[in-house]
C-alpha cells in the first residue's frame, strides 16, 4: 500500500470527520506507521490461531513465519542456512543433529531463548503437530549447555533439515506454553509471545493480523520493515481488486489464470512465477474410502476415468498449471510419470461401474454422491462445479455442498463426514513431511485435517513409507517412492487433477522479496519498501 495513499486517505478522513477505518483497518493503526516501512499482505485464508507448532496450513504458517523463529533457513537452492541456530552438525550415523543457538536471541517479552526452549518446542511439535512423520523419529532433545541442544533420532531422518527450516519448527517459549495447559487449545495461541522478526500487535479473526518490528531481533539490522498487516478478504475477486488498486502490496497465492494475466498487465506490479517450489500443492478430488459407496476401487477408478484432467488443466484453469499424475509433485526428485494417467474414457468408466455392481436405475442414475470443496478459491470452485455434469455422464448424481468458511469444511472432512471433496494438499518439500501423512494408515486421525482423511489403508504402502523415511540413499528412496506412486494411483483414493503453480503479485515499491524455496512462508526480515 502506497504510504502517500495512506496519508491522503487519513487526511481526507480527518477532514470528513466521520471515517474511522481504511480498508477495514482502524485509522489510528495505519497512522502509527504512515511514515513508511509498512506493507499489507492480502489473503482469503482464515487462521483459527497463530501457533504453527501445533497447526498446519498456510493460514497459520504464513504469519507464524514472521512471529516465530525456527532453527534454520532454506535458500532457493535447497541449502540450509543459519537462523536461530548459528551452527549445526549432523552426526556420522545420521542419528543426531547438534545445534548451537544464538546467544543474543530473545522472545518478544524479553526473555532469552535457550536450549530448553528448543527442547520444549521440538517435543511439543512431535506430540501435537498433525504431520506426525515430521518429528516422529525424534527420541529426545538433550541439553549440552544454555544454548546448545542435540536432537537425537531413533533412525536416520533425511527430511529433518528441511523440516527445521520453516514455521513447522516454530520455537515457542516454554515459560508460556509449558504451564500444563493443552498446547493445542492454549489461550496464548491467538496472542502468542513469539521469537521471530515481528511481534503481534493485534489479531482480529476475519479481519486482520497486525505485526510490528521486534526491536530485539537477533539478526543485525533486521527486520527492515516497521509493520506488516495481513488483511483478510472474503473471496479471491475482492483480493485481486485490492491488489490492482494498491490497497495491498502482496498477493501471495495467485493461481487463477485470468488473475495472473491481470496482475502481469498492471503497471504497479511484478509477478513472480513458482515462488515456493517446496510447497508442491496438488489439487485433487478425494474419496472417503471407508464409505460403503466408495469402498470398491473400481467405483473410484470409474470416477477418475470420467473426469477430463486435460480439459481442467489446459482450458478451465488456463494452462498455467501442470497436470498432476500422482501423490508426489512433478517438481520433486522423487516423482515418476510412469503411472496410470486415467485419460478421459467414459466407456471404461461405465464398464468399471458395471463390474462393481453399480447399476443404473430406471432414470439412469447409478449412484448419488455429495461433493464438498474448500471455500474461497476460484479454481477449487470451478473444479467442483465441473464434476457435477462430468459425472452425470456415467450416471452419478452429484450434490455440490458448500461450506461458509474453512473451519466448517475442515471439520466435515477431518471428522470423515464426507463422501468426496475437492482439496488442495501440499508436498512440503520432502515426502516424509507432506506425502506420508496422507497415505500412512497409522495417520488416520479423526479431527485432524490433512492427515489420512481418505481412511486409506495398504500394508505395502505403509512398509514403503517406513523404509523410505529412514533411507539415506537418494537412489533407493526414488525407487521406493516410484513404487508408492504406482500403488496409490492404481487404488485411486483420490483423483489427481493438477499441480498448482503459485504466482506472487508484488507491488513494485517492494525490494528484496524472499529468496527461499518456502516463498512468503519464510521471514520477510530483509524486505523493504520505497516511498
Amino acid at each position: 500500500m502506497d504510504t502517500n495513499l495512506i496519508r491522503r486517505r487519513i487526511i481526507q478522513a480527518g477532514a470528513m470527520g466521520s471515517a474511522t477505518s481504511l480498508f477495514g483497518i482502524p485509522m489510528h493503526v495505519l497512522a502509527q506507521k504512515a511514515k513508511g516501512g509498512l506493507i499489507v499482505i492480502g489473503t482469503t485464508q482464515k487462521p483459527r490461531h497463530l501457533n504453527s507448532a501445533v497447526q498446519s496450513g498456510i493460514a497459520t504458517m504464513q504469519p507464524a513465519a514472521q512471529l516465530f523463529a525456527f532453527p534454520l533457513l532454506m535458500n532457493a537452492k535447497w541449502q540450509p542456512q543459519p537462523y536461530l541456530a548459528e551452527s549445526w552438525e549432523l552426526s556420522e550415523d545420521s542419528r543426531s543433529i547438534r545445534m548451537k543457538l544464538r546467544e543474543n536471541a530473545t522472545f518478544h517479552d524479553g526473555r532469552p531463548i535457550t536450549a530448553e526452549d528448543l527442547q520444549f518446542s521440538i517435543e511439543t511439535i512431535r506430540e501435537n503437530h498433525p504431520f506426525k512423520a515430521m518429528m516422529g523419529p525424534v527420541n529426545a532433545v538433550t541439553i549440552e549447555g544454555k544454548h546448545v541442544a542435540v536432537i537425537r533420532l531413533s533412525e536416520p531422518h533425511p527430511a529433518l533439515p528441511l523440516a527445521l527450516s520453516t514455521s513447522f519448527a516454530a520455537v515457542i517459549p516454554k515459560h508460556i506454553y509449558g504451564d500444563g495447559q493443552d498446547v493445542k487449545r492454549h489461550p496464548r495461541n491467538s496472542n502468542p509471545v513469539g521469537s521471530g522478526p515481528f511481534k503481534l500487535v493485534e489479531f482480529k479473526p476475519g479481519q486482520h493480523i497486525i505485526m510490528d518490528r521486534h526491536e530485539g531481533f537477533f539478526m543485525p539490522d533486521q527486520p527492515l520493515l516497521d509493520r506488516i498487516i495481513v488483511k483478510e478478504y472474503k473471496d479471491g475477486a475482492s483480493l485481486m481488486l485490492a491488489l490492482e488498486k494498491g490497497e495491498i502490496d502482496v498477493h501471495p497465492l495467485l493461481t487463477d489464470a485470468r488473475e495472473i494475466k491481470r496482475a502481469q498487465a498492471a503497471s504497479n506490479l511484478n509477478v513472480e512465477v513458482a515462488s515456493a517450489p517446496a510447497i508442491g500443492p496438488l489439487l485433487w478430488l478425494a474419496f472417503n474410502t471407508a464409505d460403503p459407496k466408495l469402498a470398491d476401487k473400481r467405483v473410484r477408478q470409474a470416477i477418475n476415468f470420467a473426469l477430463d484432467k486435460d480439459f481442467l488443466t489446459n482450458t478451465l484453469f488456463g494452462g498455467v498449471h501442470k497436470r498432476a499424475t500422482g501423490p508426489i509433485a512433478n517438481g520433486s526428485p522423487f516423482y515418476t510419470s510412469k503411472v496410470e494417467h486415467y485419460a478421459l474414457n467414459l466407456d471404461k468408466a461405465n464398464a468399471l461401474l458395471d463390474a462393481a455392481g453399480v447399476k443404473p436405475d430406471a432414470s439412469g442414475t447409478r449412484l448419488k454422491l455429495t461433493l464438498d470443496a474448500i471455500p474461497g478459491n476460484a479454481m477449487i470452485k470451478a473444479a467442483q462445479e465441473y464434476a457435477k455434469p462430468a459425472l452425470a455422464k456415467i450416471g452419478i448424481d452429484v450434490e455440490l455442498r458448500q461450506s461458509p468458511d474453512f473451519p466448517t469444511w475442515a471439520k466435515r472432512v477431518s471428522s470423515h463426514a464426507f463422501e468426496m471433496t475437492i482439496d488442495s494438499v501440499w508436498n512440503w518439500g520432502d515426502p516424509v513431511i507432506g506425502v506420508h501423512r496422507t497415505w500412512d494408515s497409522s495417520n488416520i486421525r479423526k479431527g485432524v485435517i490433512w492427515s489420512n482423511t481418505q481412511s486409506y489403508k495398504n500394508d505395502r504402502v505403509d512398509a514403503i513409507i517406513a523404509q523410505a523415511g529412514t533411507e539415506t540413499s537418494e537412489a533407493k528412496r526414488k525407487k521406493l517412492y516410484h513404487e508408492l506412486q504406482r500403488i496409490v494411483v492404481d487404488e485411486c483414493p483420490v483423483v489427481f487433477l493438477n499441480e498448482i503453480t503459485f504466482h506472487v503479485g508484488w507491488n513494485k515499491r517492494i525490494s528484496s522479496p524472499p529468496d527461499s524455496v518456502w516463498g512468503v512462508m519464510t521471514p520477510l526480515s530483509k524486505m523493504s519498501v520505497s516511498s
